[in-house]
């Protein structure tokens, strides 16, 4: 079933010189709640000032000046992680492996039916979303770490590690008493309900065992 994401939550950009294409897509898109955005080629996307919200690119491949496989390089390289959607009338197979192996989510060769495009929008907005629910859950992890000095990052790593306080202590010349104190600070600021889930944190940040107080 396709998603009922509001405009208010997710935008589509549609980019084709076909400006009844566009149009058309744009009237689909509409009908099930979704803001469309349309754009004769790049160039034109590349002026629009992009909302901060759930969204994806449905580009067609062929087009003047910069072509919809070369954008999606280019954003590649850019590290930018814009769902893309791929149209086109002239695709044979080498396109398509190309576009899927840079991470595009469907390739459509056009005429496609109505319900192959709004699965392959749905499904790009559902990975957008899930992107940024991953990359806001990085950030705050990053900014609560942040706030712990340099010696409960020291803590932090080697207790992630699996040393016992008794052998973090040992290891950083501090009595036992200060580890804990500095190991239930490190749970508290990085909000790290278990240890389990600190582990995950450390993980995740890729702490190094050799973080040194400054």
């Amino acid at each position: 079933m396709t998603s009922t994401m509001t405009s208010e939550t997710a935008c589509v950009y549609i980019v084709d010189d076909d400006p009844l294409l566009r149009e058309s897509l744009s009237s689909l898109l509409r009908s099930i709640g979704w803001r469309v955005e349309l754009f004769a080629s790049v160039a034109d996307f590349l002026t629009f000032k992009r909302p901060d919200v759930t969204s994806c690119l449905v580009l067609d491949v062929r087009l003047q000046g910069i072509s919809g496989l070369d954008f999606q390089n280019e954003l590649v390289k850019s590290r930018e992680t814009l769902p893309i959607v791929f149209m086109t009338g002239h695709g044979d197979i080498a396109m398509t492996v190309k576009a899927m192996k840079a991470g595009a989510v469907d390739f459509l060769a056009k005429p496609f039916r109505e319900q192959d495009l709004l699965d392959a929008v749905s499904l790009a907005l559902r990975k957008d979303a899930e992107q940024r629910e991953t990359s806001k859950g990085h950030t705050e992890l990053i900014n609560h770490f942040r706030t712990l000095s340099a010696r409960e990052r020291q803590v932090m790593a080697l207790a992630a590690s699996g040393l016992m306080n008794k052998q973090i202590a040992s290891e950083v010349c501090l009595s036992e008493i200060t580890v804990k104190i500095h190991r239930a600070n490190v749970m508290r600021k990085m909000n790290a309900k278990t240890f389990a889930e600190l582990v995950r944190m450390a993980e995740a940040l890729k702490l190094r065992l050799d973080t040194q107080p400054s």
